[in-house]
């Protein structure tokens, strides 16, 4: 058992220790987890929270990394959540991340955090939208969220980010493996990284076509831009960095940052409700009733939909002590 309070204001203070021990908390699950919410809720809010993800080998760690140079220059505090594959042997993140980033490593207005999926599909590691609360209540102006890779399935950085920046690269596939991915729905800004190469300017027209033949857009409603860039060299990172100014703008002017946020909320709420739903129905199962429940669909005395009508009744009318400690963002 910590001290929640003290840890909490030590964070509050840009303590790198309490802010590690406040992000473990929440990654393991405690016991203490919902006292650390609550504790942080008040100063939580501020942060601008930007998505990165692309297919692996696209450089979203030197981006993120030249994204942080450049937040930096203007004095800004950043958070980096790197969320890592989980490694095979020790269950852990493979820290890929932080070994790229060492550049800001001792850099005291830089918090970088290495998190492992643990096998959570979406390439967000369960505990993440309670990490980024951590670090936007530990004062950070802008918390940095590279994901492991985006996928067909792997698209949930769009719900926890302000601002989702897909990245790609020549030669890392067409426009239309784009769209097969998913990507083309979830970016607010799409970078084609590693421009001196071949190819650069066509994959920059393929995006902007495929971006084109979407949904048509009203007068004033966002429209992705494309932004090359070499992160590698600094190159283009300012315009990345404008991009991302002017997104944020434009989503407080019309009310969109605001209704984002509220969005999310209600998905972690509701994920929280049904994490402990779960947990009920654990107990439930401990005591036969799903089994018999099941045994009644199998044998046709029951159809499968009364049945969950009887669960549900039986869990929201007390059924077992249950509940849990904190929940996830997805």
């Amino acid at each position: 058992m910590v001290d929640v309070a003290e840890l909490v204001a030590a964070a509050r203070e840009g303590r790198p220790r309490a802010v590690a021990r406040l992000i473990s908390l929440v990654e393991g699950g405690s016991g203490q987890l919902r006292e650390v919410m609550a504790a942080l809720a008040p100063h939580c809010g501020n942060a601008y929270v930007v998505g990165l993800t692309g297919s692996p080998g696209v450089g979203k760690s030197t981006s993120t990394s030249a994204l942080v140079s450049a937040y930096r220059k203007q004095g800004r505090r950043v958070g980096i959540l790197a969320v890592d594959p989980s490694s095979p042997f020790s269950g852990g993140a493979l820290l890929g991340d932080r070994v790229r980033m060492g550049e800001h490593a001792s850099d005291p207005g830089v918090y970088i955090r290495s998190m492992a999926t643990r096998g959570h599909l979406g390439g967000l590691a369960w505990a993440a939208p309670q990490a980024i609360r951590v670090l936007d209540a530990a004062g950070c102006d802008v918390v940095l969220v590279e994901t492991v890779g985006v996928g067909q399935s792997e698209v949930e950085i769009a719900a926890q980010a302000d601002t989702s920046v897909v990245l790609l690269a020549p030669g890392m596939g067409d426009g239309i493996q784009a769209a097969k991915a998913g990507i083309l729905e979830i970016g607010d800004v799409y970078v084609v990284n590693k421009a001196d190469r071949d190819g650069a300017d066509a994959t920059v027209r393929e995006l902007n076509h495929m971006l084109g033949l979407g949904e048509a857009r009203k007068p004033g409603d966002w429209r992705p831009p494309v932004v090359k860039s070499v992160a590698a060299r600094g190159e283009g990172v300012e315009d990345v960095l404008a991009a991302l100014d002017k997104h944020h703008g434009w989503m407080t002017e019309r009310g969109v940052l605001a209704e984002r946020r509220a969005a999310r909320a209600a998905k972690e709420i509701e994920t929280i409700a049904v994490t402990a739903l779960r947990e009920r129905m654990g107990g439930l199962r401990g005591g036969k009733r799903l089994e018999a429940l099941a045994g009644r669909v199998v044998e046709g005395s029951l159809d499968p939909y009364a049945a969950a009508d009887e669960l549900v009744e039986g869990v929201t009318e007390g059924g077992t002590e249950g509940g849990t400690a904190g929940g996830t963002g997805g």
